[in-house]
């Protein structure tokens, strides 16, 4: 079974209702007027992911494994970390970061968007303070067991 499929009998076993839920949730745009352009817009992400930002954040990647501020401590998950936080938060609050649907938003909260972009960039500054922080106290206790 394993040569079949190219893995483990388990990983199929996890994506096939994975798969039937996609099924299940695409199965709600049938008939929907947009139906052609959220195709397009995902075929157009999945060709950008693919074509572009993957080759690009795979070499900039590389570059990260090569720098060695100390032998014993990588740096390289403590740049990833905070770095894929700010990508995943950036897009999550990208049309209040952008101030996109202002109106909408202020109907329906009562508040402006003024807020999202400061707080998303104290966010990210917390993000890359916490994980500059963890590094520090590793190469403290890195440190002190060779002292």
């Amino acid at each position: 079974m394993k040569r079949l499929i190219g893995a483990n009998p388990a990983h199929l076993l996890v994506l096939l209702p994975c798969l039937a839920l996609a099924a299940y949730a695409g199965s709600f745009l049938l008939g929907d007027p947009t139906l052609l352009t959220i195709l397009i817009w995902f075929v157009g992400a999945a060709i950008a992911h693919d074509l572009v930002l993957f080759p690009l954040y795979a070499l900039i990647d590389r570059g990260l494994r090569k720098i060695t501020w100390h032998p014993k401590v990588r740096a390289v998950n403590h740049i990833r970390i905070p770095v894929l936080g700010t990508g995943l938060t950036f897009l999550l609050f990208l049309p209040g970061i952008i101030g996109q649907g202002e109106a909408t938003h202020l109907a329906a909260t009562g508040l402006t968007q003024g807020p999202y972009l400061g707080r998303w960039l104290w966010l990210v500054l917390g993000m890359f303070a916490a994980s500059g922080l963890v590094y520090l106290i590793r190469l403290g206790k890195t440190a002190r067991r060779r002292g």
